[in-house]
């Protein structure tokens, strides 16, 4: 078993950026694929980003693709999201999620795929 904490949400303007991180302890990290999502109140959980074992592979959602990145270090048991150029419909609360898996160099983009998941942190764009 595996336990997410996110952290780095806020309050930004349009334009802005943060960085989101994801600690995970328990179980070895590196044995994990890593997501980001999002979800708004009344709303759908959104894929945000996916990264494999090892962090050779990823993917992100063509809404914010070229403007958000994910990354992680597995010696520090933390998966990221870089936020650039921040807008407003991107403000939601942000988590992380795990999956455990034998392939190293693979992501998985189905939400419902993973099996731990943090707490969320806010992020909130202004115009």
């Amino acid at each position: 078993q595996v336990h997410l904490v996110e952290s780095g949400g806020g309050l930004v303007q349009a334009g802005g950026s943060l960085r989101l991180s994801c600690a995970a302890s328990g179980r070895t990290f590196s044995s994990y694929v890593m997501t980001w999502l999002r979800q708004t109140p009344g709303k759908e959980r959104e894929f945000v980003a996916a990264i494999s074992r090892s962090g050779g592979s990823t993917y992100h959602a063509d809404s914010v693709k070229g403007r958000f990145t994910i990354s992680r270090d597995n010696a520090k048991n933390t998966v990221y999201l870089q936020m650039n150029s921040l807008k407003p419909e991107d403000t939601a609360v942000y988590y992380c999620a795990a999956k455990e898996t034998r392939y190293s160099g693979t992501y998985d983009t189905a939400l419902n795929d993973y099996d731990y998941w943090g707490q969320g942190t806010q992020v909130t764009v202004s115009s």
